[in-house]
């Protein structure tokens, strides 16, 4: 994918790692739409990005969520790539979570890491351009599934196989599908969780900065996956 004057959409732009990319994606000469559900912050972002559009969106609103890549396309003349970088954790540790997390949780982090971003990722299918490319964090614990985060891996795992099951539709309309499967970062995401402690055990957080540039250069390459090796703690773009 050309990056210079693409129109990407950025979904969870004023996160801490969908901060990152939009940064990244703007020193390339993409044209970044910034996606979240804080206005105050999108339009500071907005204003840091010299002026970047910017569009409010909610989570718990499936179809809110494909709307808005439909609405992005139709407002920037056509879309280049859609890159869903939102989610929230939940812990099946804890002192409030003695017999696992309640169902509340699961089904709230089910709906942000799962059937907000597949909304979104089938109304791309008809809405990226051909050449183009849509990308989704998902996490090691789709291809690791971790104890103590037993919903939360599987939250990423159910997103991760529907985009390798629907690979083939962007395919066939010339666009690549992205699955991002970061490890821990040092975003503080564990530290706002849900439900339930982070366990002690949790791995070092690796650098932001160093899944970010993974993540561009793989957009670039019209890659299928950046991988992450636990034990190697390596980063893989292939």
């Amino acid at each position: 994918m050309d990056l210079e004057g693409a129109r990407v959409l950025v979904a969870g732009a004023t996160g801490v790692l969908g901060g990152h990319i939009s940064r990244a994606l703007n020193r390339e000469g993409t044209r970044v739409v910034l996606a979240g559900r804080d206005e105050e912050a999108l339009d500071a972002l907005s204003r840091e990005l010299d002026g970047s559009s910017t569009a409010v969106f909610e989570a718990a609103d499936t179809e809110g969520c494909a709307a808005l890549v439909r609405r992005t396309a139709e407002e920037q003349g056509g879309l280049d790539g859609l890159v869903i970088a939102f989610g929230v954790v939940a812990f099946d540790t804890g002192p409030d979570s003695e017999g696992g997390i309640e169902n509340a949780a699961v089904e709230k982090m089910f709906q942000v890491n799962t059937l907000a971003p597949m909304a979104m990722l089938r109304a791309a299918i008809d809405a990226v351009k051909p050449g183009g490319a849509v990308a989704a964090v998902t996490a090691v614990t789709a291809e690791y599934p971790t104890h103590g985060m037993a919903a939360y891996s599987a939250s990423k795992a159910a997103l991760s196989a529907w985009l390798t099951a629907a690979r083939a539709d962007y395919r066939a309309r010339h666009v690549a599908a992205l699955d991002v499967r970061a490890p821990h970062m040092d975003t503080g995401l564990a530290d706002r969780p849900l439900a339930g402690t982070a366990p002690g055990n949790l791995p070092e957080p690796h650098p932001v900065d160093e899944v970010v540039d993974a993540i561009v250069r793989a957009l670039r390459s019209d890659a299928r996956s950046v991988a992450f090796d636990p034990r190697e703690r390596k980063l893989t773009v292939r």
